[in-house]
């Protein structure tokens, strides 16, 4: 079984948001999946797709506090500002993070963790809805 979806993300404000059930909504193939992987590619250089705690909101605000840290917005000497301050220190965040995850399906759920949930990286002020390439390889029942 081989199937592939375009997803579209609505618009969120910058910050890490959890996605998981956005992209479940959008395969319902998923649940006839008994074994394979679930790939996301997101169509963005300004944004990220990364996995980690799903229960306590306070991790995701201090990813994005530890990510401005990390690649401060304002600093002197970037080239690229063609769209603004908060560019270039954008695609420096989507390219730590990355944009692509794999996934594993078992018995028509995504395999992860109790604590696991799919974050999307939002790294621009003004980002915009998101393009997400699902690619879902599996054997049927």
């Amino acid at each position: 079984m081989w199937q592939q979806t375009l997803i579209t993300l609505r618009p969120r404000p910058r910050g890490f948001h959890l996605v998981t059930e956005d992209i479940l909504a959008a395969l319902p193939e998923l649940r006839r999946c008994r074994v394979g992987l679930l790939h996301l590619w997101l169509q963005h250089t300004s944004a990220s797709l990364t996995v980690n705690e799903n229960a306590d909101p306070a991790v995701r605000r201090d990813f994005e506090r530890f990510f401005n840290r990390l690649v401060p917005q304002g600093e002197n000497g970037y080239e690229h500002d063609y769209e603004g301050p908060d560019d270039l220190p954008a695609h420096f965040k989507g390219s730590l993070l990355g944009c692509q995850l794999s996934l594993p399906v078992k018995d028509g759920q995504l395999a992860m963790g109790t604590w696991q949930g799919v974050y999307l990286g939002e790294h621009r002020d003004q980002g915009g809805a998101r393009r997400v390439l699902a690619t879902l390889h599996g054997e049927a029942p």
